[in-house]
């Protein structure tokens, strides 16, 4: 079926719009076991994993695996399809909405600073940009953890994607959003919930605010800010705030397939992506994500207080339901709880987990998106490469792929695509 003919109903576009609006992120509803993160860490067995995914039908994908003193690095697949030019381990990617849990830290130093209150309204922080009730109701926590219930932007940014068209994406390519105009397209939307209500319902827009009070409060920037005190700090010497739409350093292609309506997949690596912002622009390596990781969870880059207060999890929806903290979230595995974020943009998704005690981590980049069907209820129908991606996501994080229970999982379990922001028509 295509998506043409699943887009024939309301309720199908709708279904539509629910899977492709958004930053991707990945949870798995395995329980976590006695004791802390893997063990095992055998190197050909991590090469052959992820060289799975790209047997999948994966185009590209890199990753990075730590475990203590010991790592690997590896790569498969192409960077390009016409020119089968080689991924590389180190290639520069853009990472989404990795960028939220950079911008909470951010906000959570100017907490730790006494310029911003967790519990206070944003109103005292954006008067003229949310005013009234609405304002003295939301906190700075409720932007952080999803519970404003703010609607998210990107579906009124791009209109086509309700009647399953690709359109929108190519109108927008080298458009460059303004932070007030994807705010407002956010707040001028019916909220989704009553603020503090929980679930709560990732939007993207929070982000934004969270960056303008980040503005108000510092004087900066917020992605100057974030990049002095952030991205320096940790040590990062491959993540940046990209100033045009091309991605800075060797990076490959970015190629959407956006559930079958783009067929052959269109490369969007050269794309504006100012509409995420601080919400979703970063760009970076796989080994700088497992640093940042790294320095976080180990008390560098915020204190003790702010971390703690960072862990503090609510119940999130993002088509799954995640145990969503203020921008990072738990992740329950077989070996253990690990924290960490995942996102997406056209043509280019990330996984990153680090374990609670920093020691075992992967990050994964790869460079083909949305590439599932739906079926006729609206729910994406997992791929042989979700199958292979969850594999070697639990090898890197336990030392064990755990295939049976992979397979249990899934279809509550399809990496970079099952949890999605709902847009309601």
């Amino acid at each position: 079926m295509t998506m043409r003919q699943l887009g024939k109903t309301a309720g199908r576009r709708a279904a539509v719009a629910a899977m492709t609006i958004g930053v991707l992120l990945a949870a798995t509803p395995a329980q976590a076991a006695e004791g802390g993160s893997g063990s095992g860490f055998d190197r050909q067995q991590l090469r052959q994993a992820l060289s799975a995914v790209h047997e999948a039908g994966m185009f590209g994908l890199y990753s990075a695996v730590n475990d203590g003193a010991k790592s690997w690095r590896g790569a498969s697949g192409v960077a390009e399809v016409r020119t089968n030019r080689p991924v590389t381990s180190g290639m520069v990617h853009r990472v989404g909405s990795i960028t939220k849990t950079f911008t909470a830290v951010a906000m959570l130093q100017q907490v730790a600073r006494g310029k911003v209150e967790l519990d206070a309204p944003i109103g005292r922080y954006l008067p003229d940009v949310v005013p009234g009730e609405r304002g003295q109701r939301i906190t700075v926590r409720m932007l952080l953890n999803h519970t404003s219930h703010i609607a998210d932007f990107v579906g009124p940014a791009f209109p086509s994607l309700y009647e399953g068209s690709p359109q929108s994406l190519d109108d927008n390519r080298l458009r460059r959003f303004t932070r007030q105009e994807v705010a407002r397209l956010g707040l001028d939307a019916p909220p989704t919930g009553a603020p503090g209500s929980t679930p709560g319902v990732y939007s993207n827009t929070n982000y934004v605010l969270v960056g303008m009070i980040l503005q108000k409060v510092t004087g900066l920037e917020p992605e100057e800010y974030i990049t002095r005190h952030v991205i320096r700090k940790a040590g990062l010497r491959h993540t940046s705030f990209p100033r045009t739409p091309f991605i800075p350093g060797p990076h490959s292609k970015a190629y959407e397939s956006l559930f079958g309506m783009i067929d052959p997949p269109r490369d969007y690596s050269v794309y504006e992506v100012s509409f995420l912002n601080t919400a979703g622009a970063l760009t970076s390596t796989m080994d700088d994500l497992n640093r940042f990781f790294r320095a976080l969870l180990r008390g560098e880059l915020i204190g003790p207080a702010e971390l703690t207060e960072m862990r503090k999890t609510v119940p999130v929806e993002a088509g799954g339901v995640l145990n969503y903290g203020l921008g990072i979230y738990a992740y329950d595995l077989p070996c253990g709880r690990f924290w960490g974020h995942s996102g997406s943009v056209f043509g280019m998704a990330t996984e990153s987990l680090t374990s609670e005690d920093g020691r075992r981590q992967v990050s994964m980049g790869v460079n083909r998106t949305k590439y599932q069907t739906i079926d006729e209820s609206g729910q994406v129908v997992p791929h042989d490469i979700d199958y292979a991606t969850a594999s070697y996501l639990l090898l890197a994080a336990c030392g064990s792929s755990g295939d049976a229970q992979v397979r249990a999982a899934a279809p509550q379990f399809v990496p970079f695509a099952v949890d999605q922001v709902r847009v309601k028509r």
